[in-house]
């Protein structure tokens, strides 16, 4: 950890850029699940996360969007909203937004400033440095509870749940949007252990919210709620949901709830977010009827129509038409092979992905192997990168049982000159696609949108 001492202290950071960086300085110290740390810079900052009010979001999908449906939503009713995300797509003050506004440079150097001796208190205690993830947790709590003040807070999980830095909140009411094949290496190998960490944010007596499917997920979650003295509201049992039609580039879907139904509208595309979106209403519900929050039918469905989340099937080019989606796991996979079609008129459907070496990329070639035309292989720019030749071996595994017949596999490791060649090659009636971890999504988001200052990270 760098140390510009003057006078045996610590010299403050002068630009957001230096503030950047020494974030990102703590990431050698990798990812480490607990919440010792965390809590020690709380103690030590006044536990000023105790004075807001949160609504934690946690799941293998959808987070994001789960996120977004809700911040839009409250702030259209109204309110104050603070969103805390990750991973970011354009730029690192993207993770703290006071209503869909950023942190301001100016303000994160400040609290970063706050924050950085006691980081170095800690790191000199058994425990040792606070993470990359930990510090900006802290920033975010600081950022709502000593600047912004929002009325309330959207608080997505970094990873899994329960001994995710996330978890030292208590909510006003928890999500869990689904539970898939992601992280296995550290969550665990099976389903059920993913539920657990998952189920892990359920607090005593506070209200969750899901649209979790698998059997063995649900007794898991059912079992901890009830340990929890907590009311859960699945669906399937307690709300449920039915898409009707896309009109106009809007999904409509019927809302089914245990004090109501509805007729809603969303402007993301994919049936998928319209499980998010169900799950969103589903909180707004308990929230309007249990936590007297004010909301006009007339501004939750407005809200809803026009929430928007990055790099999730957006189209940022119609000629040629490229689509962007940050599916990198086997149910995010299953998700776009579904969406695709149901959306798109095209000839031949070109694939440019790449990813981290520690997803599961076998299933997730199995669901988009049988619509892809040309599968173009490439890297992220980022640490813990996937080899595109390793992912070449596993795709041409699977081709004879998965994939089209005249289905072409290239292989370009440079992601700018993999992306000319999505570009060149794809026609006026076809489709192309950029899929794989959201750091490659970030990359190709910025150059097709002319965002030379896009930055990326966790």
């Amino acid at each position: 950890m760098d140390d510009l001492n003057r006078g045996g202290r610590t010299a403050p950071l002068a630009t957001y850029t230096e503030a950047v960086d020494w974030i990102k300085s703590l990431i050698p110290f990798g990812i480490r699940p607990g919440l010792d740390r965390i809590q020690m810079l709380m103690d030590k900052l006044g536990n000023p996360h105790r004075r807001l009010k949160f609504i934690h979001v946690a799941g293998t999908n959808g987070k994001g969007s789960t996120c977004a449906f809700l911040t839009s939503a409250l702030i259209q009713s109204g309110y104050s909203v603070g969103t805390f995300t990750s991973p970011y797509i354009t730029k690192f003050t993207n993770r703290f937004q006071y209503n869909n506004t950023d942190i301001s440079e100016e303000t994160l150097v400040e609290l970063v400033n706050q924050l950085r001796p006691l980081v170095q208190e800690i790191s000199e205690t058994e425990f040792g440095s606070p993470t990359m993830f930990e510090v900006t947790t802290a920033v975010a709590i600081l950022f709502f509870a000593g600047v912004s003040y929002p009325d309330v807070v959207v608080w997505e999980t970094g990873l899994g749940g329960r001994l995710d830095v996330t978890n030292i909140v208590t909510p006003i009411v928890s999500v869990i949007t689904n539970v898939g094949h992601d992280h296995m290496d550290i969550l665990g190998d099976t389903l059920e252990k993913i539920a657990m960490e998952k189920a892990g944010i359920i607090k005593t007596g506070v209200p969750v919210v899901s649209c979790v499917t698998q059997p063995e997920v649900v007794a898991v979650l059912k079992e901890k709620a009830a340990a929890c003295r907590s009311t859960l509201y699945l669906a399937g049992e307690d709300f449920s949901y039915e898409a009707n039609e896309i009109r106009e580039g809007v999904q409509t879907f019927h809302f089914n709830g245990p004090f109501r139904s509805l007729e809603l509208g969303i402007v993301m595309k994919g049936e998928h977010q319209i499980s998010n979106a169900a799950a969103a209403m589903m909180v707004l519900e308990v929230l309007r009827q249990y936590i007297a929050f004010m909301l006009e039918d007339e501004d939750v469905l407005e809200g809803l129509r026009h929430a928007f989340w990055a790099g999730r099937l957006e189209e940022v080019s119609t000629s040629p038409r490229i689509v962007l989606d940050g599916a990198h796991n086997p149910e995010g996979a299953e998700s776009l092979a579904k969406s695709l079609p149901q959306l798109y008129q095209y000839g031949k459907l070109n694939l440019l992905m790449g990813m981290l070496s520690n997803k599961h990329h076998e299933s997730y070639f199995k669901h988009i192997l049988p619509i892809v035309d040309t599968l173009i292989l490439t890297e992220p720019d980022f640490q813990n990168k996937m080899d595109a030749e390793n992912l070449q071996v596993i795709a041409e595994s699977l081709r004879e049982k998965y994939a089209k017949e005249n289905l072409a596999i290239i292989v370009e490791h440079n992601w700018g000159k993999a992306l000319q060649l999505l570009k060149s090659i794809t026609a006026e009636d076809d489709l192309a696609v950029v899929s794989g971890t959201l750091y490659l999504i970030s990359d190709v988001r910025g150059t097709l949108l002319q965002q030379p200052d896009t930055e990326k990270g966790w």
